[in-house]
């Protein structure tokens, strides 16, 4: 019920509510939809071991390490013309990476659609804030557009997999026009501008160092485990610990930083982003390699294994959609500390699969992780918004959001290196992945089982270490948030209940 004082919530915001999800749900499913196509890619483009990393995650990380400066600058320049702005370029960047001829093209289309999807989610979330005058009301609709974006990761593995049946890889990039066009039209109509005042310049030192400390970081990292510790990843390495180090620093000694550090004073808050980090990067990692597992490993179709992702897509939307509701009656703390259980009880299932099958421990595992995932998407975007003054909405949410990205992007560089380092002293040695070694000509077949069975113990030493992660940090959010009043709930004050509780 709408609290007496509160005008009811105008028609016009949930139209404007409803054409946002659309950019949203785009963003998130194009750092995912790609995993069930990396098949077709290889066949097409043949490209190398860190240059199949690169196709997946160079998109996140582009999108990641963007999200706060743009969060920043359309609160100076205007949140609904940069969304505009950059809805259209994605869909250009779209088009594009969908004919590209070669793995190096499609990586800069993928990184050049990064930098226009982290134009979208900061300000588009900011938007949504402003859109609902009724705190109940706002705080249903940030539910919808948390579930949204985790329902784009989930789902876009299930779109890719049907479009694949009948078409070449890249139409899973052009299903992203017709949303965009139909954005485009309606959003200067039913949106309107929104700017905070005294934000003050944006500082472009900062934007530079986190996105290249970032980058280089990665780099090395992915370098190592596709052809071992040399000296061009070593100094990549370590000029980008050292840029990373820089911009942490600096962001504690200039009047405007990207990154306000400060909001991690606050253990609730610091929990939850962490929480919004290692999720995406489990189930980036996994959705990934069991998208390879069902089809190079146990030979299953594009369309198979498609349906095999429906029921744990399902479960993850549907535990994003809820948790709002069951927030408020046991309370954050414990709502963070079960989404890590859950999904490091989900990953531990993995470790069942082998390379003769595998497929009922894998719908399983999405199932029970899907329920810890949807919990952690949901609640990061909540607090993202509660704990801050409304005139750094877009830069907070840029936070949260960019947690959600970045761990996007390090599952698939960190968990992702990790199978390939495995797969390189386990396997047969003929080639650095197992699609390539599948694709030799006249490999004798114990040598074709050999590299299934080294990519199912990459697949497992890549469940193990995220499961152990997950049940150290929901010891760690135990004995913080438990110890926190903060995270207690408290009576329902018609604002939201718990929610109301995070001091801004």
């Amino acid at each position: 019920m709408t609290r007496l004082d509160t005008p009811p919530t105008p028609l016009r915001a949930w139209l404007g509510l409803l054409v946002i999800l659309g950019p949203v749900l785009l963003v998130a499913m194009d750092g995912s939809v790609l995993f069930l196509a990396m098949p077709a890619i290889t066949d097409a483009l043949t490209p190398s071991a860190d240059q199949s990393l690169w196709i997946l995650d160079s998109y996140g990380f582009a999108v990641g390490s963007l999200l706060i400066a743009f969060g920043a600058i359309g609160d100076r320049y205007g949140r609904l013309r940069l969304l505009l702005v950059g809805a259209a370029v994605f869909g250009i960047a779209s088009a594009a990476a969908a004919f590209a001829p070669s793995a190096e093209i499609l990586i800069g289309l993928r990184v050049l659609m990064g930098v226009a999807g982290a134009t979208l989610l900061p300000s588009a979330l900011a938007i949504l804030s402003t859109l609902f005058a009724d705190p109940r009301a706002r705080a249903q609709a940030i539910g919808i557009f948390a579930a949204t974006f985790a329902a784009g990761f989930a789902i876009g593995p299930i779109v890719a997999g049907q479009l694949l049946t009948r078409f070449w890889w890249g139409s899973v990039l052009l299903i992203n026009l017709p949303v965009l066009l139909v954005f485009l039209l309606l959003a200067p109509v039913l949106l309107r501008e929104v700017r905070a005042p005294g934000t003050g310049r944006v500082d472009g030192a900062s934007v530079l160092a986190s996105a290249g400390g970032l980058l280089l970081t990665m780099y090395a990292v992915k370098h190592a485990a596709a052809v071992g510790l040399s000296a061009t990843g070593s100094v990549a390495g370590v000029a980008g610990v050292l840029a990373l180090s820089w911009f942490v620093r600096r962001q504690s000694r200039i009047a405007h930083p990207l990154v306000d550090f400060a909001l991690f004073r606050n253990p609730v808050f610091a929990i939850a982003i962490v929480t919004g980090f290692l999720p995406l990067a489990a189930w980036s990692a996994t959705a990934y390699l069991t998208g390879t597992y069902l089809q190079s490993v146990l030979g299953l179709t594009v369309a198979r294994a498609a349906v095999l992702a429906v029921p744990g897509a399902v479960v993850l939307t549907a535990a994003a959609v809820v948790t709002p509701a069951v927030v408020d009656r046991i309370g954050r703390s414990n709502a963070l500390i079960s989404a890590h259980f859950l999904i490091a009880a989900g990953l531990s299932l993995l470790l069942l699969a082998d390379a003769e099958g595998g497929s009922g421990w894998y719908l399983a595992s999405t199932a029970v992780a899907g329920i810890g995932y949807g919990i952690s998407f949901s609640v990061v975007a909540d607090i993202a918004v509660a704990a801050v003054p409304p005139e750094r909405a877009g830069s907070a949410a840029a936070l949260a959001e960019t947690g959600n990205e970045l761990g996007n992007a390090f599952g698939i560089a960190v968990f992702g290196s990790l199978a390939a380092l495995v797969f390189r002293l386990a396997g047969p040695d003929l080639a650095p992945t197992l699609g390539e070694t599948l694709g030799l000509p006249e490999t004798p077949a114990v040598a074709l089982d050999a590299a299934r069975r080294a990519f199912v113990t990459g697949l497992r030493a890549v469940a193990s270490v995220a499961a152990v992660l997950h049940v150290v940090l929901g010891v760690v959010a135990v004995l913080v948030l438990r110890a926190d009043k903060r995270a207690v709930p408290v009576p329902d004050d018609g604002t939201g209940g718990e929610r109301a509780a995070a001091p801004a």
